[in-house]
């Protein structure tokens, strides 16, 4: 098998498998550098730019409504609550997330992006924002050229940032990360950490972010890839929690990865479908519920053969 090309993040998950560039016998990896992993997911929506990368899931969901030619494997390389992710200036007089309802809200990037798609799901799910009285302001285009969106986003703010928006009084709130620049904003779901705790223990749904896709050329033309490229995450990941010294802690990384061990009783990162059935199953509903999907998908439709039962 040739060498395989595959632009990731600087994961914890992912070290031993980027030191080493193969845990496998019969599969080799090199990383492409990329500032920005999002940069390189774009790359391989428009152009198959690499044999396998990392890409968040709802432009993978996106992308396969459009056809594009790659299938992904059931590996989730970030995954996070986003009650965190919607905030609003002090001086909107906004309290509730109901309020946000009428106004103009800010989306880092597009109206595709992850994050915006959960972070809406929790407004929608858990406070009955109907977001289809909210205009939202996307700040880029999508990484899926092709996606029509509906009538309540608005691109004429492209190239500007949430902090410009925000300053020029444009829009009152926004989704995604929170303004660096701007000190007059605030998250608009208080307690915002313990609300994404208590919604898992309600529903049972750890939000997964970014996944791995692979070219269905590759899939097609070596059928134990998917499986093998599974097995191969897996250990890097199994790697990774082995060398976490918990009484000494050295990154951020690894705080916060024994933080959501601890909150929520099991490991953070699962691999496979049915520990992730339930988040996938959500995020397929959401997307279908804000106009971002024309089809729900089975969680079985989204994944390569060869890891449909695997589990890790």
């Amino acid at each position: 098998m040739p060498t395989l090309s595959m632009p990731t993040r600087d994961y914890g998950l992912m070290r031993q498998l980027k030191t080493q560039n193969s845990l496998v016998p019969e599969l080799k990896i090199e990383f492409p550098a990329f500032d920005n992993i999002l940069v390189a997911a774009r790359q391989m929506v428009r152009e198959l730019a690499f044999d396998i990368c990392e890409m968040p899931i709802t432009t993978y969901l996106v992308a396969k409504s459009y056809g594009k030619k790659f299938t992904a494997i059931p590996v989730f390389l970030t995954r996070n609550f986003h009650h965190s992710a919607i905030f609003v200036h002090t001086q909107a007089g906004i309290n509730h997330p109901k309020e946000l309802e009428g106004k103009k809200v800010g989306v880092i990037r597009g109206y595709t992006v992850t994050t915006g798609v959960w972070a809406r799901g929790v407004l929608s799910n858990e406070y009955g924002v109907d977001l289809k009285k909210i205009q939202w302001a996307a700040t880029d285009d999508e990484h899926v050229s092709e996606f029509e969106a509906p009538p309540f986003v608005d691109y004429n703010f492209k190239g500007q940032s949430i902090d410009e928006l925000f300053s020029t009084g444009k829009i009152v709130a926004g989704v995604g990360a929170l303004p660096k620049s701007i000190p007059d904003v605030k998250q608009v779901i208080t307690n915002a950490k313990e609300a994404g705790f208590l919604s898992y223990k309600k529903t049972g749904i750890y939000p997964v972010n970014h996944t791995v896709v692979v070219k269905d050329e590759l899939l097609e033309k070596i059928p134990h890839l998917g499986k093998t490229l599974f097995e191969t995450l897996k250990i890097s990941k199994e790697a990774y929690f082995s060398s976490i010294n918990r009484n000494d802690i050295k990154s951020d990384e690894d705080k916060l990865t024994i933080e959501l061990e601890e909150g929520l009783a099991s490991d953070p990162f699962p691999y496979g479908i049915e520990p992730n059935r339930k988040a996938l199953e959500a995020l397929n509903q959401t997307a279908y519920d804000q106009l971002i999907t024309p089809e729900k998908y089975s969680v079985e439709e989204l994944f390569a053969d060869g890891t449909l039962k695997l589990c890790g």
